[in-house]
């Protein structure tokens, strides 16, 4: 196990600088999901940690030792790829014991650790078969196992779950933080899916565009978005964002939406007399009531467990999450309001969310 330390990195693809600074620490045993959009770095990241990319600026230490000239087969890190990367003429046993075999490990070290690996990851009955005998839960299992034969100090996953359908990436990310549990590997795993993040990460580092935007526990996240963009890629669905302008003169402190429709600030947050922000509402925060933002019902969604309402107020949608059943139909006028408790505003020009 190890710690893994990031500081002032940078990379260019030619003039393109796609990392840009970025400080990262992930202590031993943590489970660390890097998140972000597409073109984000946070594969590039990922590639620099393992030593397949030359970091351009900066440093990176694994275990306090600095590992930017050390080649990949000497970080002791195991690496598991978007596409598994398995070898089709080799058996399941012969792609997990691969490594330690070119390694010159002995015999029956290298049968205990493929024998343990298959164990942990139910591939016992499987060891003889080749990758196209199996399904892709199954090639997943073996790529891990691969991995964990290595015994590494860390491990490093890159979209590991993309190419599964929806009901095995569920199952699977849930082996996946079970196996990272019982191992207590210090682990850091790539994805643009932010439930994934949500569900799997001890830490999330947002990423946009080479930039770290937070880094944090899913929960503070969620809770204490830092802008707007980590405000609208944290949580599903996305957070409603409602333009309007502070009035904090004269009374209560407020926000006005124009046609005489206000709504109070936040318990949390403070602004400016006549600022222009984004008042922040989560579609779990934003409830049905007799006073608030009056809105257009323009599709109702019923899952069993609650009903999602999408609506539309001053041409903009918003989404509320509604725990209880609802007899509410498209075309319906609801007036919608915010838990104050949990709301949310941000500065309209700079997305930086604004508290007390």
């Amino acid at each position: 196990m190890a710690s893994v330390n990031i500081r002032a990195v940078h990379k260019h693809f030619g003039s393109t600088h796609v990392i840009r600074g970025v400080d990262v620490d992930i202590a031993d045993g943590e489970f660390c999901v890097l998140v972000g959009p597409s073109g984000c770095g946070k594969s590039t990241l990922l590639r620099m940690i393992a030593g397949l990319e030359e970091i351009g600026e900066g440093e990176i230490s694994i275990s306090g030792r600095v590992v930017n000239r050390v080649p990949p087969k000497a970080r002791d890190i195991a690496m598991v790829f978007q596409n598994y990367a398995l070898y089709p003429h080799m058996t399941v046993r012969d792609n997990m014991s691969f490594a330690l075999m070119l390694a010159k490990q002995p015999k029956d070290a290298i049968e205990a650790r493929v024998a343990r690996a298959a164990g942990i990851l139910g591939l016992k009955d499987y060891l003889d078969r080749y990758p196209r005998q199996l399904s892709g839960g199954q090639r997943q299992r073996v790529a891990m196992g691969r991995a964990i034969v290595r015994d590494p100090q860390v491990f490093l996953f890159d979209e590991p779950l993309s190419n599964l359908d929806a009901k095995l990436r569920v199952q699977m990310r849930t082996e996946i933080k079970e196996l990272q549990q019982r191992l207590k590997t210090t682990s850091i795993y790539v994805t643009h899916d932010q439930i994934e993040a949500m569900t799997m990460a001890d830490k999330i580092v947002v990423m946009r565009d080479g930039v770290v935007e937070q880094t944090g526990d899913p929960l503070s996240l969620y809770d204490r978005p830092n802008n707007i963009f980590v405000a609208g890629f944290i949580g599903s669905p996305a957070m409603n964002m409602v333009p309007g302008t502070a009035r904090m003169n004269g009374g209560a402190a407020h926000v006005e939406f124009g046609a005489g429709v206000t709504l109070p600030l936040p318990h949390s947050a403070r602004a400016a007399d006549g600022q222009r922000v984004l008042y922040g509402i989560r579609p779990e925060h934003c409830m049905l009531s007799d006073a608030g933002l009056p809105a257009e019902v323009v599709v109702v969604e019923p899952t069993g467990a609650d009903t999602q309402l999408y609506c539309r107020f001053n041409s903009q949608e918003l989404n509320s999450l509604v725990r209880d059943r609802v007899t509410c139909r498209a075309g319906d006028r609801v007036a919608l309001a915010p838990d104050l408790a949990h709301a949310h505003i941000f500065d309209a020009a700079t997305g930086a969310r604004l508290t007390a």
